[in-house]
């Protein structure tokens, strides 16, 4: 690229967000291809259903072409505004004659016709999808003061900054910085004992020490496998109409530990991928595997095996292609798709690494599907030690992935994606846009999987760390996770994600390492706190001057309450949990076979982690769901984020949270030594992570003697019998703590 042409970045930076100023230069990806997909590819798309006159401007051909009865215009001449057709149409002021047409209720602002038209003016460059070109290693670029950088990620986000005339908000107050990094790192709130410690430590190195005991913690391995469990469809029942229990959990124990001893991100996939086709694969690698066998099974009498086995390796190829690809690779099961270059053949040629599997569509009912492996406290002891597997249990089976040498099914193109209507048959291949199979690969998974991790490989890379951002700011640098393709959102910032894969891979997949570079960015570090002039010029916070405000995770949410009130049981691993649940609805749903009846743990297993909440595919947590955590029926990358009445609902009535409320109050009670006012303070520092100012303490005190005085011991639905404590003493702090967990500032982490 010449000095002279602005950069991706540039491009993204002047006009991503502003639709008023026509840029200098114009850039076919970040100017042009978005106003063609809106405005005018209903009728000039891919579509052939609804295409007009002949053209097709997704196309560069076609776009460029003769077009007309007697192919002697063109919609496009480079440079020549006055022979263009697309100019002269958008720029019509004849009704009858102006683009878009008037009946198609699509317009064409004065900015987006002087954009093209600008395009058309100064030679109409195309250029190839973004994400569809390998990244390069761009220069990191200078900027003027270099002490508001802490490494390479903020000399990226000041540079456009810069460009846009805003400057980096302040860095965040040692409580909301530690509250934050816990969050994202562990899931869990930083303790009283945490809090002080990090506040006392004035050494330069004080933060940097906090994060790398996160990183070091176990708690980091269950953080991460909490949002792997969405990508992966995790659930302990096969789903569809019966819903009957399976055995995944050891997988589970798997993910946990091969995020904290940091397995680097290519083994981490090629074992899920294909650990039984590694030579000499051990029983570790095999137990990966279960990552492809988490789709739904069904177990319905009188289903047709085939058309089920089929849709078993849909599954399977659709999760590869939205967890490591991030494309809409099923939109070519019944057609070529319409947007990316990705056809049918090509996809059935995906489908076909995961079609060689010996399987059944309907299984009976106590039936464990096959291929499965036996896993036995002996198999434990020996080489799966992170397996946690309770002295009740005997031994489990796994479903994995297992392939037999001398079975081969051939894969053939389904017409209209029927599993009964087989067309030409396909061999062993990728999408040709993105990176060709060639020989170099093995024809089975285990040649997929080191394609997926060719240095030619466009998508890999960038939607790892895409999804590690996401983690981190709440928001991806490419916003649509789940489609990098030519309907998914452009970048915000193109060079610092083309940056940060090659990094990623530079440093052996280490995800750890990522993970503190973007903790120890003064870009992450920032206040979350906007201005008039972020409200005006940046209101969704895409160019990053300060931190994100997100609200926690469904399992943040739960697990909060239980760390602070001194519930939670922090034990690593092991089979499903069943906390506290509304009666009736596993009854409510259900055929009359199997899990027809919801019964809640008892004891330690009550207050585990919500990693670790039983699953039902058919009624997931409700609590959970309300709070937008994914169905777990397909691969989730990305939860909707939502802010509904049910969602106070659950927050003041949920007993889980008024257990957690009065547990706190107690243990507040019990020591005598402390006056009122000292024990809203250590109630609200340990929810919110700060102290509450004089206005605050002034209030809730007051609420606190209300409260008291208008305890009803035949309404209260705290249990508030203590020999030791006054019943209304009991209530009115159980009521004032279970406030404190409804304060907005108690469901955010920053």
């Amino acid at each position: 690229m010449s000095s002279s042409e602005p950069s991706y970045q540039e491009y993204a930076s002047s006009n991503a967000l502003s639709k008023t100023i026509v840029p200098d230069k114009i850039d076919y990806i970040f100017d042009v291809k978005p106003i063609l997909s809106d405005r005018c590819y209903l009728c000039h798309g891919p579509d052939e259903g609804t295409r007009e006159a002949g053209l097709r401007l997704d196309i560069k051909e076609n776009a460029f072409g003769a077009i007309g009865e007697n192919l002697d215009r063109h919609a496009i001449i480079p440079g020549d505004l006055e022979n263009s057709q697309l100019v002269f149409r958008i720029n019509n002021p004849d009704q009858e004659k102006i683009m878009p047409p008037v009946h198609s209720n699509l317009t064409l602002s004065d900015y987006e016709k002087k954009v093209l038209t600008k395009w058309v003016e100064q030679g109409a460059e195309w250029k190839d999808h973004w994400a569809f070109i390998p990244p390069t290693n761009p220069n990191v670029p200078e900027i003027e003061n270099n002490i508001l950088a802490a490494n390479e990620i903020d000399n990226f986000i000041i540079n456009k900054l810069s460009q846009k005339g805003l400057t980096p908000s302040e860095k965040a107050t040692k409580e909301k910085l530690i509250r934050r990094v816990y969050f994202d790192l562990t899931g869990l709130p930083p303790t009283l004992h945490d809090l002080d410690s990090f506040l006392q430590d004035q050494s330069e190195s004080a933060y940097e020490k906090v994060v790398d005991k996160l990183l070091a913690s176990e708690a980091y391995g269950e953080r991460m496998t909490s949002e792997w469990l969405d990508v992966a469809r995790y659930a302990d029942t096969h789903g569809y109409q019966d819903d009957l229990e399976r055995v995944m959990w050891p997988w589970r124990d798997w993910v946990i530990h091969a995020y904290n001893k940091n397995l680097p991100y290519d083994e981490f996939i090629k074992w899920q991928l294909a650990g039984d086709l590694l030579p000499e694969a051990t029983l570790e690698q095999i137990v990966a595997t279960g990552f492809n066998r988490n789709h739904k099974i069904t177990q319905e009498g009188g289903v047709i095996d085939e058309e089920y086995r089929v849709e078993y390796v849909m599954d399977r190829t659709n999760t590869t292609a939205k967890a490591l690809l991030g494309l809409t690779m099923e939109c070519a099961r019944c057609h070529d798709h319409k947007y990316d270059p990705i056809s049918m053949e090509e996809f059935y040629g995906f489908y076909s690494f995961f079609n060689q599997l010996k399987e059944k569509g309907q299984i009976g009912y106590s039936e464990i599907p096959k291929p499965n492996i036996e896993i036995t406290p002996k198999e434990i002891e020996d080489v799966l030690s992170f397996i946690k597997m309770p002295d009740s249990i005997e031994k489990v089976n796994l479903m994995v992935m297992k392939e037999d040498d001398d079975f081969k099914r051939k894969t053939h193109i389904l017409g209209r994606g029927v599993y009964d209507n087989p067309t030409e048959e396909v061999e062993f291949s990728t999408p040709a846009a993105l990176l060709e199979f060639t020989d170099e690969y093995d024809k089975n998974r285990l040649g997929l999987a080191n394609w997926f991790f060719d240095e030619k490989n466009p998508l890999t890379a960038r939607v790892a760390v895409n999804r590690l951002w996401q983690q981190m700011f709440g928001v991806g640098l490419v916003a649509s996770m789940a489609d990098f393709g030519n309907q998914g959102d452009l970048p915000s910032h193109p060079e610092l994600l083309d940056w940060l894969a090659i990094t990623y891979r530079e440093d052996g997949w280490d995800t750890k390492k990522m993970l503190k570079r973007i903790a120890m960015s003064q870009t992450y570090q920032q206040t979350s706190k906007t201005t008039p002039k972020l409200q005006t010029t940046d209101p969704n916070n895409v160019y990053l001057a300060r931190n994100t405000r997100a609200k926690l995770t469904a399992e943040m949410i739960r697990d909060n309450a239980l760390s602070v009130s001194g519930l939670l049981v922090e034990k690593v691993g092991g089979p499903s949990v069943k906390p506290y649940q509304p009666e009736g609805l596993w009854a409510e749903t259900t055929s009359g076979q199997g899990l027809t009846k919801y019964i809640p743990d008892t004891g330690e297993s009550l207050h585990r982690r919500s990693l670790y909440t039983f699953w039902k595919r058919t009624v997931p947590p409700p609590s959970m769901t309300t709070f937008d955590a994914a169905s777990r029926d397909d691969c989730t990358v990305q939860r909707q984020k939502t802010s509904t009445p049910l969602q106070a609902l659950v927050m003041l009535n949920d007993p889980q949270l008024i257990e957690a409320s009065q547990t706190l109050a107690v243990e507040m009670l019990n020591k005598s030594e402390l006056s009122d006012e000292e024990r809203i303070t250590s109630i609200f520092r340990k929810i919110t992570s700060r102290n509450p100012d004089s206005s605050e303490l002034n209030n809730l005190m007051e609420f606190l003697e209300n409260s008291e005085n208008n305890f009803n011991p035949e309404t209260s639905k705290i249990e508030t019998s203590n020999e030791n404590i006054a019943p209304e003493k009991i209530y009115g702090l159980s009521t004032l703590t279970s406030l404190v967990f409804n304060l907005d500032e108690a469901i955010v982490k920053g």
